[in-house]
């Protein structure tokens, strides 16, 4: 079920970005959102029911580490 969210959510997104509107289009932002709620919620079935996970990881838009990454390239 976690798996066929997950897909469905992927579906989603292309559609919205197939759709988009520009830049912030707030229905990309929500499908991307729901991506990553799907994936997070995949992964804890997974490793619930196997005791394994992925390779990949959810990375939270942070501006802190935007400015931290912009401070290096300086």
């Amino acid at each position: 079920m976690a798996l066929e969210a997950l897909v469905a959510a992927f579906n989603e997104h292309l559609v919205a970005v197939q759709n988009s509107r520009g830049e912030d289009d707030p229905a990309v932002e929500a499908a991307f959102f729901s991506i990553a709620d799907a994936f997070e919620a995949y992964e804890d079935a997974l490793y619930a029911s196997t005791g394994e996970v992925t390779p990949l990881e959810v990375f939270e838009d942070d501006d802190d580490d935007d400015e931290e990454l912009d401070d290096l390239e300086d």
